[in-house]
């Protein structure tokens, strides 16, 4: 099995998918006008599909309150400084600075104008491909 998308339940999903057109380089596959307001979003690459809503029959998660680690979205980064700042500049909050692993990757972690963790990475070796 293929897995058809990951989905976060966010309190703007219409501000958020606009933000992540603009600054994030995703494109909307589809979306709709009224409640939930439901937008699914894919990468550059095509390879992954993020559906945002906003369903206020369940709780809505405080993403803000959440470490990073618990949860977010990567992006690949081929600058990571230039990205960093960019995403800087258009709203997102830094959670971390430019770290790089043993294994020899360099990331970093953001968040979101909404709080959702954003980690900008660059593999040493690529995980797929």
């Amino acid at each position: 099995m293929d897995i058809e998308h990951v989905a976060l339940n966010v309190p703007d999903p219409v501000a958020m998918a606009r933000w992540y057109v603009e600054h994030l380089g995703m494109r909307v596959l589809r979306q709709l006008a009224e409640t939930p307001f439901t937008h699914f979003l894919a990468d550059s690459a095509g390879r992954t599909v993020l559906e945002l809503y906003g369903n206020t029959k369940v709780d809505m998660p405080n993403y803000a309150a959440w470490d990073p680690l618990t949860l977010h979205v990567a992006f690949r980064s081929e600058d990571m400084a230039k990205d960093r700042q960019r995403l800087l500049e258009a709203g997102a909050s830094a959670a971390t600075g430019i770290s790089v692993t043993p294994a020899g990757d360099e990331m970093t972690f953001l968040r979101d104008p909404w709080g959702v963790g954003l980690q900008l990475i660059k593999r040493a070796r690529p995980l797929m491909g």
